[in-house]
Order: C-alpha cells, then structure tokens, then sequence
C-alpha cells in the first residue's frame, strides 16, 4: 500500500527535536552541564554512590525541561543567581544573616520566603482583579508577580539548604524534612506547574483560582512559622538520614501540587459551566476559558500528579524497607497514601474506559484534593504512627 504524497511530504519538513533547539537552548546545556561538572568536583567527595546518581541523573532532566519548557531556562538561572548570592554574602558565617543587610532582607532561607509570601497574595489579588477587569495589563502583571515569587521561594529553599551546613554540618540535609520546608515546596511546585499550563494553552484567566489555593498554603506557613518557631534549623530524626528523601519527598510533592492544579481548574470549570446555563453573558461565562479546555487541563494536572505519585509510592516503601525492615506497615500516612492513589486510579481509569468528563469528574476532582490534603496534613494533626516526626 502506497503513502499519501502529502503524507511523505509532512515526514520530510517535520523538524527533529534537535533542529529545532536554538543556540541559547544549547548555551543553557552548557551552564548546567559545567554546574554539574563544578558539583561534583567541589563535593564529590563527601557523595556516596547514590547522591553521585542523583546528580548525575538531575543535569540530563534539568537540559531536557529547560528545552521542552523554554521560560524554565531564565527562571532557573536568576534562582541560580540569587542563591549564590546568599552564599556569598554568608561568607561561611551562619551570623551574617543577621548583620549582612543583602542577607536580613532578601536573600536569607527566611527573608526570601517572606517576600515569596507577600508575592504570592499580591499576584492572587492581581490575577482575580485582572479577570473582574478583563485587563490583560492586570493579568499579565499577575504572571509577573508569581514568577517572582517563584524565583524568592526556590532562593529560600537553596539558601535554606546551604545554612543547615552553617550551623552544623551534622545537621547539614535538603530542605525537605518537616512541614515548614514541604509546604514552600508545595507552593513552589503548584506554582511552577499552573505557569506551565498557562503559557502552554495561552490564558492567563485561571490564576486566580490556582493561587488561592497557593496562598491559603502560604497563610498555613506563616502560621506555623510564627507560633511554632518552624523556620528554625534543626538536626534530621534518624529516619530522614537518608537518600530517599532527596527523591521520594519531591516526586510525592509534584503528585500533590498537580491534584491541587486539578481541583481549583475543576472550581473553575464549575463556575463557567453554572455560567452558561444562568447567565450566559456573565462573567464566569465569557472571560474563562472554554469547558473542553478546563477539562484538558484537569485530566492532563490528574494524569501527571498520578504517575509522580505512583513513583514516590514505590519510592516511600523502598525507604520504609531501609528504615524501619518492612515495605509496607499500614501505618497512617502509608494507608491514606494509598487511598489518595486509589482515588486518582479510580478517576482516570473512568476516564480512560468509560470516557467520563464534565461536571461528574470536576466535582471528583474537588474532592480528591481533600482527600489528598487529609492525607497530608489531617494526619500529621489527628493520627499517630511511624510518620510521627511531621506532626503539627
């Protein structure tokens, strides 16, 4: 059977991936490349075989995002920037951050995730008034504002790591072992996820939304670091001495911004289609974007989170194995982990065979985020278990 001339002719223009890389996606290939290269060279002694791994495996994935998602590419070069900075300006010296006027209001672990804070509510009060405005100023301004915030949160988390080694080398570990470092992570995460969506489909009208759910964590934070003095640097608990929590807890977090993604675009589709139907030239009705969009973004944030999910899924239980001789114990957060999975599986399987959407699935969408945060957070507050050092 013969092709299509058309057909053929399409085979032969389609441009490879590599054709169609410029020479700044092959310059950021390079910086990361000589990063890595420097890493290794200055702490590759104190590595073991599986942190040399882990870093050997981050610089193809860093190359790789940062070519399939072209805004990633300034945005970690200025947190680059300002992380090295905070260093600099350390000096080796954990008492510069209080005397060192660069590190007390900017660029210190806390200074940076104050101003990620503040810049997070401002780009939610930007983005909401930018769609009652239908200003595109507005919500331009808005994208702006989380991009910054964005760039102070990854700063703090950097810096952060970089101080543990201040004050204690023994101390020393990646700033993802207690609630106060998780929930910049979860921010963070959730943030970078909707800006991707956003430039990927062209609309800038669902930042509202996604940030209220960004600065609700926000508020939980400054809450818990004021009256729980959560910010302050303290020595890893004997299970969290270890390797897996350099990858289960992020994967687990990219799981969970991306349900969180899901249920406030699924807000969102609710409100345009009630729109439609009472006020079809209401506001909900004609500045959100289309119905098959909303669903798009929901099923494409469910389909991601799952698969990081299922990752850290396998990934906790090998820890578990290492840390406590068993890989699965039915503790708590182990047992709501598993019902968040069943949930998600439960979803996009309907999906998939039964070719559920609409209004059903968004609802399903809402509720599995307070599934999930149970999951996270209710059972720090009300259950006990082998999970006890996250506890409020």
């Amino acid at each position: 059977m013969s092709v299509p001339q058309q057909t053929l002719e399409s085979l032969i223009e389609e441009p490879s991936l590599f054709k169609q890389l410029g020479l700044r996606d092959w310059l950021w290939a390079a910086v990361v490349l000589a990063a890595t290269a420097f890493l290794f060279a200055q702490y590759g002694n104190g590595m073991d075989g599986y942190e040399i791994g882990i870093l050997a495996m981050s610089a193809p994935s860093l190359i790789g995002l940062g070519w399939y998602w072209k805004a990633f590419q300034p945005y970690a070069l200025a947190v680059a920037a300002f992380s090295l900075l905070g260093i600099w300006l350390y000096d080796g010296s954990y008492a510069n951050a209080e005397v060192v006027f660069g590190l007390k209001f900017l660029v210190s672990s806390q200074s940076a995730v104050m101003w990620m804070s503040a810049l997070f509510v401002m780009a939610t009060v930007t983005y909401l008034g930018g769609l009652v405005a239908n200003n595109e100023f507005t919500l331009k301004t808005g994208s702006a504002l989380t991009w910054a915030a964005l760039i102070m949160g990854m700063t703090g988390l950097m810096v952060r790591w970089y101080e543990t080694y201040l004050v204690d080398p023994e101390f020393g570990h990646i700033p993802v072992s207690n609630l106060y470092e998780v929930f910049i992570l979860f921010s963070l995460i959730t943030g970078l996820l909707y800006l991707f969506y956003e430039g990927r489909y062209k609309n800038r009208s669902l930042g509202g939304f996604v940030l209220l759910v960004i600065s609700a964590a926000v508020g939980f934070l400054l809450w818990y670091s004021v009256s729980r003095d959560a910010d302050k640097i303290l020595p890893l608990v004997p299970a969290l001495k270890s390797y897996w929590m350099k990858i289960h807890v992020p994967a687990n977090f990219v799981g969970y911004g991306s349900f969180a993604l899901a249920a406030m675009v699924s807000v969102a589709y609710l409100l345009k289609e009630r729109g439609q139907r009472v006020n079809p030239n209401g506001m909900m009705a004609t500045r959100l974007p289309s119905l098959d969009m909303l669903d798009d973004v929901t099923y494409k944030a469910i389909a991601l989170g799952f698969a990081f999910f299922t990752v850290a899924t396998i990934l906790g239980a090998m820890w578990a194995a290492e840390a406590w001789g068993g890989y699965w114990s039915w503790d708590p957060k182990e047992t709501w982990a598993l019902i968040v999975w069943l949930n998600y599986a439960a979803w996009l399987h309907l999906r998939f065979s039964k070719g559920w959407r609409g209004t059903p699935m968004a609802w399903w969408a809402i509720v599995g985020l307070f599934v999930t945060l149970f999951a996270f957070l209710g059972v720090n507050m009300f259950l006990s278990g082998l999970h006890s050092y996250g506890e409020l």
